[in-house]
């Protein structure tokens, strides 16, 4: 293993952050004279970030805990265009309105748990590239900057290239959009003198385009650094469940929601998950790695809590992993648990299943709901469900007033009456 004159550096390579940079030794240099300052941006797509956006996070957290400066960009003029990458058709547009309030969302929700923020040398700071994205004038745009970009290159990519190879239709508005970030890193540069711009791998191509830019526009050495991508044992990205994202925003995703996620990865991503996603020494983390068979259950507890801590607080992790031990260590109900408020006169009259189920998020339609059913994946405060016609109502609550419906071993949802 490589050991690097910079402990940011030492850090990322001991916890798998490492991938692609245009220049190793040069960065571990520059690192070294200083706080430095580096940035990732994040699109506002939604009103949460989600778990495929930590890894860029813990980067900058370790960034800032040795002793430099993250930039967390948020992409309020990007966001109009989206980006491409990897992508098999055009995002949606949004409007102006819908990406502000995405991006207030976002500022409230996912990123002070993690990032100090304030005025010092080494605090954290928040930028909007639409304070100078939206100002920019075409064609005196094109006749500065359009000429250090060469279609040629940008055609080599992989993001753009597996696109063409899949004949799916690339925009000229996507097009630019490799373009804009390259922008904003010379932007940044000139601003708040930012050096380094980080991000997945699947980024690299839009990072260096900045990097060159930088170099051919202002004569200034930047630095690309991307992390690998994170992937399932059966290739899909990490972050997505049978039920969508795994969102970051307390309201979108319950805390006892996030840690059940973490519990339940697959055993050989543990020693990967627990590096990449927790704060604990490399030492206990090692111990961890090393256990077998039911043991690493035991790992996949201590990620969950950890995981769910530094993005929800030790309260909430707390509050998670006391419900996970009553429902499946105890058999019974955690207050934690996602709950569902019916009308009492909905369960007066009585619900078919099959529509609760897909209330609870239980299931995504009917159909799937009949398919859990027929196949004894369904339970009624813990006794299987077989008759995929039945109606659940008032007089199945328990004596603590809710009705637990479970999905498999894992997913549980208390029905409660408002």
């Amino acid at each position: 293993m490589t050991k690097y004159k910079s402990d940011f550096l030492n850090i990322l390579q001991e916890r798998g952050f490492i991938h692609q940079c245009s220049d190793l030794e040069a960065l571990d240099a520059k690192l070294c004279e200083g706080p430095q300052s580096a940035y990732i941006g994040f699109d506002a797509t939604a009103k949460s970030l989600h778990v495929g956006n930590l890894t860029g996070i813990m980067m900058l957290y370790w960034f800032q805990q040795t002793g430099h400066k993250p930039i967390t960009l948020m992409g309020g003029g990007t966001s109009k265009i989206g980006d491409p990458s990897f992508k098999d058709e055009q995002r949606q547009l949004m409007d102006d309105d819908t990406i502000n309030d995405n991006i207030e969302n976002i500022k409230a929700t996912c990123f002070k748990q993690f990032l100090k923020y304030g005025d010092g040398e080494t605090d954290a700071l928040m930028v909007n590239n639409n304070d100078w994205l939206d100002g920019l004038k075409y064609l005196e745009f094109l006749r500065d900057y359009g000429r250090y970009f060469t279609v040629n290159r940008m055609l080599s990519f992989d993001s753009v290239k597996q696109r063409l190879e899949r004949e799916s239709p690339l925009s000229l508005l996507e097009f630019n959009y490799m373009v804009m970030q390259g922008y904003d890193f010379l932007e940044l540069n000139r601003r708040y003198g930012t050096l380094i711009q980080m991000g997945g791998s699947d980024q690299w191509g839009n990072i260096i385009n900045g990097v060159d830019l930088g170099h051919k526009a202002d004569r200034v050495q930047l630095f690309a650094l991307t992390a690998p991508l994170l992937t399932t044992p059966d290739g899909k990205k990490m972050g997505k469940t049978l039920n969508g994202a795994v969102w970051l925003n307390a309201n979108m995703l319950s805390p006892y929601d996030y840690y059940q996620y973490w519990r339940n990865v697959d055993d050989v991503m543990v020693g990967t998950l627990l590096r990449r996603f927790t704060i604990l020494p490399i030492s206990e983390i090692e111990k961890l790695e090393a256990l077998e068979g039911q043991d690493i259950n035991e790992a996949k507890k201590i990620l969950a809590f950890e995981a769910t801590k530094i993005c929800h607080g030790e309260q909430a992790a707390k509050d998670a992993e006391e419900t996970a031990l009553k429902v499946f260590e105890q058999g019974g109900v955690g207050d934690d648990l996602p709950v569902i408020e019916i009308e009492q006169a909905r369960l007066a009259a009585g619900i078919e299943l099959l529509e609760l189920l897909v209330e609870a998020g239980l299931a995504k339609s009917k159909g799937e709901a009949r398919r859990l059913v027929q196949g004894g994946g369904i339970k009624r405060n813990d006794e299987a469900v077989s008759d995929v016609a039945c109606n659940v109502a008032a007089n199945d609550m328990t004596a603590d007033g809710h009705i637990k419906l479970s999905a498999g071993k894992k997913r549980h949802v208390l029905v409660k009456a408002k």
